[in-house]
This record gives structure tokens, sequence and C-alpha cells, in this order.
């Protein structure tokens, strides 16, 4: 067979994989190979039948070829089909012998690639050995030795920043901290094109900076989409108005306790993507924090619908039950998202925590140990663990773990939050101003009133210091946030008491009884006030004497 024919069928190979007609492009490419058996054609029937998903036989053939260990494509593609067939061990045999210098680079200690094929010609071809490392941080994961995946990953990335996907299972399954993230991206080596990638991997990252620095960073990523090329109007909108930047958006909405703009975003986003599973997430986050039981009904319909077998459809579910407040079908919702994806943080925490709002603290502490354990990156399972020791007044063992949670991420205001709880019960008052002042610089401005808590408790700590102006200015401040708070009227009421402003203290205690009638403080508090606003009358008038 001429030359030309030959190049006309692998064509025909080429177009058949392009159109998804995998049984063709085996027939077709499993003659080119048979005529040439050149190690290129090997490769292509290979990968044809590796597109086929016939993964044994793709994989006996390159075994066969006696070229496996000479070539890093041939290799890759071999460990690419143990993957599919779930044979970890065997697939880290296949990738060879490779180790981490000091600085997390991979480097091999022995090359035998003499023929290595694969010579990344093109100026955007990934990087092979990007590729492995992901791969062997993907098998180590499998195998559950998360600290070895981890260190894959991040030799993955760094050996070409192109690999998102690496990114994506370092953040996505929380396995760094806030300074590793940041850490890590500081040392990747972009080219000079790719400025616009540096600064929307910098937005995927945690976003606890301040407002300024995170609104500069979306800014910024804006400003450089419009650079790409004046001649086209189409492209200086691209990531504008891109789905996975404005997911990374809500995603900063949420965090700064903003749900109802992040809910009108997120639902936007989805009705211009309605499969976009990140934007999902945040959507139904969102959807909890507000309470919006009927689209956590039908955003759950609609997953298990459309993806039964992923761990997001059921936690959905378990959001929906949560929200209503069934929270023994919550559980068994959100633990069915773990079973399907064990390393779906959000199954964990919901777990976990509706067990605690039931008070039931063993079985939520094994909950939040397992995800404290499983995503070392994340936070949240070490705060909650906390939450519950103070919960049982457990004051010291809770500002310890607490204190493993602001290690991990130091720039969360509910970290601040809660170790000013525990120092209010702790009766360290000035040490509790302290931590609530350090929340509340750290909350981007306006307040919402999901802040309005830590206003109050700030008011609380001043009010113990005997502060009581400043005291009185955090409980009006926190009225302005909500005018639904008890306890903001009853130590504001107890505040001017205090003062011996009975005229306001019986004001402000009428108005925390509006809120609750039958509230035993507020009630003794506003007899106690009426009587001594009456001996304070009469022993202004009447000389003892």
């Amino acid at each position: 067979m001429r030359e030309e024919e030959i190049e006309r069928l692998r064509g025909v190979v080429r177009d058949c994989v392009s159109k998804h007609l995998y049984s063709s492009a085996i027939f077709f490419a499993d003659k080119v190979a048979a005529i040439t058996n050149d190690p290129a054609d090997i490769y292509m029937q290979a990968q044809a039948l590796f597109l086929g998903r016939h993964f044994r036989r793709a994989y006996h053939l390159l075994n066969a070829s006696k070229i496996v260990f000479r070539d890093l494509r041939f290799r890759y593609l071999a460990a690419k089909c143990l993957e599919e067939l779930k044979e970890w061990d065997q697939c880290l045999f296949m990738l060879g012998d490779e180790k981490l210098d000091e600085h997390g680079d991979a480097y091999e200690t022995k090359d035998n690639s003499d023929m290595y094929l694969d010579k990344d010609g093109e100026d955007r071809e990934m990087n092979i050995s990007s590729a492995i490392c992901f791969l062997r941080g993907k098998a180590y994961e499998a195998l559950e030795n998360r600290a070895q995946a981890r260190q894959w990953y991040k030799a993955a990335i760094k050996a070409d920043p192109l690999c998102y996907e690496a990114l994506e299972c370092l953040v996505e399954n929380h396995m760094l901290t806030c300074e590793e993230e940041t850490s890590l991206l500081s040392s990747l080596q972009f080219g000079p094109e790719d400025g616009w990638l540096s600064s929307f991997y910098s937005c995927l990252i945690k976003k606890y900076d301040k407002e300024n620095v995170v609104e500069a960073k979306f800014k910024e990523l804006e400003k450089e989409s419009s650079k790409t090329d004046l001649s086209s109007q189409s492209l200086m909108c691209t990531l504008k108005d891109n789905t996975d930047l404005l997911a990374c958006k809500a995603e900063y909405y949420h965090q700064c306790g903003e749900y109802q703009k992040c809910f009108e975003l997120t639902s936007t986003l989805l009705e211009k993507d309605p499969f976009h599973l990140k934007c999902t997430l945040v959507h139904l986050a969102a959807a909890m924090e507000l309470g919006n039981s009927n689209e956590l009904y039908l955003m759950a319909c609609n997953l298990v619908k459309d993806y039964p077998q992923k761990a997001l459809s059921w936690f959905a579910v378990g959001c929906y039950y949560y929200c209503i407040k069934k929270y023994d079908q919550s559980r068994r919702y959100f633990s069915k998202s773990t079973s399907l994806d064990g390393t779906f943080a959000p199954a964990w925490i919901g777990f976990g925590n509706a067990y605690a709002v039931r008070e039931e603290g063993d079985q939520a502490m094994s909950a939040y140990r397992t995800a404290a354990r499983l995503f070392p990156g994340c936070h949240l399972p070490t705060l909650y663990i906390g939450m519950e020791y103070m919960r049982t007044h457990s004051f010291k063992l809770a500002e310890q773990f607490i204190m493993q949670a602001k290690a991990i991420c130091p720039a969360d205001p509910l970290v601040y939050n809660e170790l000013g709880v525990v120092a209010y019960h702790m009766k360290e008052y000035n040490q509790a101003v302290w931590w609530f002042e350090k929340t509340l610089a750290l909350i981007p401005n306006p307040l919402s009133e999901m802040w309005e808590p830590t206003v109050v408790n700030l008011a609380h700590a001043y009010r113990k210091l005997k502060m009581f102006r400043e005291a009185i200015t955090f409980y009006e401040k926190a009225l302005t946030l909500s005018i639904k708070s008890l306890s903001t009227y009853a130590g504001l009421a107890y505040t001017f008491h205090l003062q011996d402003n009975f005229t306001s203290a019986i004001t402000y205690y009428h108005k925390a009884l509006w809120l609750k009638p039958d509230d035993p403080f507020c009630t003794e508090m506003l007899n106690i006030a009426l009587a001594d606003e009456c001996r304070h009358g009469i022993d202004s008038k009447i000389d003892f004497h």
C-alpha cells in the first residue's frame, strides 16, 4: 500500500475519533498499524481502543509493543488504562520511579525515555511530565494516601501551570491551607502571555483577603481580558461575563455573608448554564442560609433526575430536609452523599451539623473529625469541633481547636468571633473585646445582618467592663442591622438600668418583651426598673431629715 493511501487511512482514523465513531476508528487504526508497524501508528491504535473503552485490550497492545518503557506517551497511556481498570499499584509502577526534591518539584531517578516520541512541539501543548505527576496524585488519592496525593498534585501544576485539574483537586478537596495555596500560586512559572491565568487562579483559591484585595483581583482579570485582541469585540467580554469567574464572585459573596446578593448572582448564572455544578453548590449554600426551601426542593429534584450518581445531588436533598428541620432525613441523605464521594467536603460538614443541631455531640464530633482528617486545608471541621466543646462548656478545649482553625485559615472572621465568645464565657472580657473588634475589622462594609450577633457580643463585653457608653454605641449599631433581636433590646435596657437611666431602661425592656412576652429576665428586670424609677422619684422629693 502506498504511503499516500496509508496517510489517508490515518486521516480517516482521526476523523472517526473526532466524530466519536470509535469502532470505525479502531478498525482502521488496526489496519494501519498492521501495515506499518510504526510506533506512532501503534499508539494511534491504542488511543482509539482507549477512547472506545477497551482498556484491557489497549493496555495489552501497549505492553506488547516492547517500547512502553521507552516512550513517555506509551507509558502514560498504559497507566491511564490501569487507572480506568482501578489497578492503582500497577498504575504507579507503570508511571515509573520518580521523586520530589526539597522544593516539591518532580525529577526522574532513572531516565528510560530514550525514544520519547512526544516532543511537545506545539507551543500550547501540555507538558507530559505534568500529566504523569497528576495521574500519580490520583493513584495515591485512590489508595487513600492523601499526603502523597497532595505532593504530586502540587508537582503537576508546578511542572506546567496549564494543568488546571491539579489545582482543582487541591482546591476542591481542601488539601492546602490558605497560606499554602498562596505560596503555591506564587511559585508557578507562568508564561508572559498567561497573566490572565495567574489572576484567574488567584480567584479560585480561598477568598478571605480584605475586600479591596479580592475586588481588585476580579477587576484586574476583567481588565486583562479586554487586552487580548482589540480588533475582536467578542473577546473583550469573554472573561468579564465568564460563568466560572462569576461563580467565583458568588462564592466570595457567600463567604462575606451577603447571601441575597450571592443567591441573585447564582440564579442568573444557572439560567445561563443550568448544569454548572460549582455554581450549583454555591446556589444551594445561599438558599440554605436564606431558608429558601422551595428553591432547595426544586434544585434537589432536578439534580437527582440529571445526576443520580453524583454526591452533589443527594447533598441537595439533605439540604432541603435540613432547611425544613427534618434532621433525621437530612442525615440520611448527607450520609448517602458521602458514600458516593468520600471527598465531598460539604456533605461531611452537613452530616455533622445535622447531628449538632439535635445536640447529639458524639456523632457530630465523629463527622467533624473525619472531615478534619480528610480535608486538612478546610478549617470549618476544626472550628465546629471547637464550637461543640463550647456547647458543653469545655472552654479550654474549645479555645484549643478554634486556634487550630485559625492556623489553617487566619483570615476568616468567623474564627475570631468564636474566639471572642470563648473568651467572654471564660470572663476574659478585655480579650473578648479584642477578638470581636478583630472580627469586625475583617468583615467588608457595610455589615450584613449575619454579623449582628458579633456586634451584640461586643456590646455585651463592653458592658461587662463597665464601659457603658461604648456598649450603648454597639447595641444601637446592632439595631441598625436587625430590629428583631431580643438580646440587643435586653442588653441595651440593662445597660441603661446600670446607669440609673430608668426611663430608657423601661422603654427597651418593653421592646424586648414585645418580641418575647414570657422572657423571665426582662419581666423581672422591668419590675425592678419600675420600682427603681418610683423610688428615685420619691427620693428626689422627700426630705427624710
